[in-house]
């Protein structure tokens, strides 16, 4: 059997990518040089990976089986590449995963803080939602990923951020000058809800206040509903992650009792991380989020990382 990386990487781009022209956008080389590849690597090895059509590409069984060890294959390749490169310093690409909110209230700082301490290191970002971040992680879709309260995190995973909880008023509000509210507060208001990766705490917070949680409400995009209160449409509670989306006709306030969730930058727990990947890790000091309010209870929290260092 003579199977080439070239091939392997054009069989799962196509797959990432959802086709063969988006395939050879992301690798850099013709649609016809995509094509070729994954047709000389299905006649290597006796049949169809890739089923064909007018829709998004995907794997055939026989593909699907395949697909999880051309993945192993090429981060095995990637990494004995990327040690070879330390010999000059630390170089590379690491794909790094994160929620909708993390990517526009975290990344922002900690994409410049890495620019700037490692130059030749460039970090591409995939937006997705917790179960998918999850398993890219795990596929090696991705090198790294900002996970959130992540219940086991491997070895040498940081601590970036403690995200806080906070009810989001309009500014005019009666509530709005208050230091911190109770969810019990807002029982005259409509409230908002979208999941976003947030049900949980919100659900807390309204258990804390021995009130039933009852939205009015439900959206699916948290632009949406900040709008909503803008509006003066109803009240929500958000992370503070969420600020960037916020404006000056709104007000975030922390709750109380105190509901946070812990972000943090993790690796693969299966399989050694790349060194620039473990380099990003290293550079990970915790990162407050953007423009957090006077008023807000928000501690820095301490660099915590997980049984030893990121690179080690």
């Amino acid at each position: 059997m003579n199977i080439n990386f070239a091939q392997l990487r054009a069989f799962t781009a196509v797959l990432d990518a959802g086709g063969f022209a988006a395939a050879a956008q992301h690798l850099g080389i013709s649609q016809s040089g995509v094509s070729h590849s994954v047709a000389a690597m299905e006649r290597e090895l006796g049949g169809p990976l890739i089923v064909r059509g007018r829709g998004e590409a995907g794997p055939t069984p026989f593909g699907e089986r395949l697909l999880v060890h051309a993945r192993s294959a090429l981060a095995a390749a990637d990494a004995i590449q990327a040690v070879a490169e330390q010999r000059d310093g630390v170089s590379g690409v690491v794909r790094l995963a994160a929620q909708p909110a993390v990517c526009r209230g975290l990344l922002p700082d900690l994409l410049t803080r890495w620019h700037q301490e490692l130059p030749r290191v460039t970090v591409t970002v995939f937006e997705g939602e917790e179960d998918e971040i999850a398993a890219w992680l795990e596929a090696g879709t991705v090198d790294l990923a900002v996970q959130v309260d992540p219940s086991a995190p491997p070895a040498g995973s940081v601590q970036v951020a403690e995200d806080v909880f906070g009810a989001l008023l309009p500014a005019d509000h009666p509530l709005a000058g208050e230091p911190s509210i109770a969810a019990d507060e807002l029982q005259d208001d409509s409230f908002l809800f979208t999941d976003s990766g947030c049900e949980r705490y919100v659900h807390e917070a309204h258990r804390q206040a021995g009130v039933q949680f009852r939205p009015t409400h439900r959206v699916s995009e948290l632009a949406t509903l900040v709008a909503m209160v803008r509006s003066g449409v109803g009240v929500t509670i958000l992370p503070e992650t969420a600020r960037p989306l916020l404006t000056p006709e709104t007000v975030f306030v922390p709750l109380q009792p105190r509901i946070t969730r812990s972000l943090v930058l993790t690796g693969p727990a299966g399989r050694p991380w790349l060194p620039a990947a473990a380099a990003v890790v290293q550079a990970s000091a915790p990162v407050s989020c953007p423009d957090a309010p006077e008023n807000s209870s928000a501690q820095p929290v301490a660099f915590q990382v997980w049984g030893r260092s990121a690179g080690s």
